[in-house]
């Protein structure tokens, strides 16, 4: 009984809780970018290049390499990349707003009221 506490202790920590969110949310925004990508992108330039994109490939020796499928993961790869570095940089950005120290207070009128008899006593 003791270990079955000890495991709901650590799939409810927070950290775990937000890391299985995370995941699920990456994983479907992963299958949104690969939509985009195969059924929009891809398409579009194919019509430029006059061929289906996906289809592009070379054989070597009797095997064809499909080179066409590999440039499309890898712009899949640019686009998610690039949206997580947008992401974190706004998340760095909120941060240092929060850690940026606040401007010192104006003094109060007695503390500028002893650097005055401070500074007439030095004289």
């Amino acid at each position: 009984m003791g270990m079955m506490k000890e495991f709901k202790d650590f799939a409810l920590k927070g950290n775990v809780v937000d890391l299985a969110v995370a995941v699920v949310i990456g994983g479907a925004f992963g299958a949104i970018v690969t939509a985009l990508v195969d059924k929009i992108i891809m398409p579009i330039v194919g019509m430029l290049i006059g061929q289906r994109f996906d289809t592009l490939s070379a054989t070597v020796n009797g095997v064809p390499i499909q080179y066409g499928a590999f440039i499309q993961a890898v712009v899949n790869f640019l686009i998610i990349a690039f949206v997580l570095f947008m992401i974190i940089r706004f998340i760095n950005k909120v941060k240092k707003k929060e850690e940026a120290p606040a401007a010192p207070a104006a003094p109060s009128e007695e503390v500028t009221l002893l650097r005055e008899i401070r500074d007439s006593l030095k004289k």
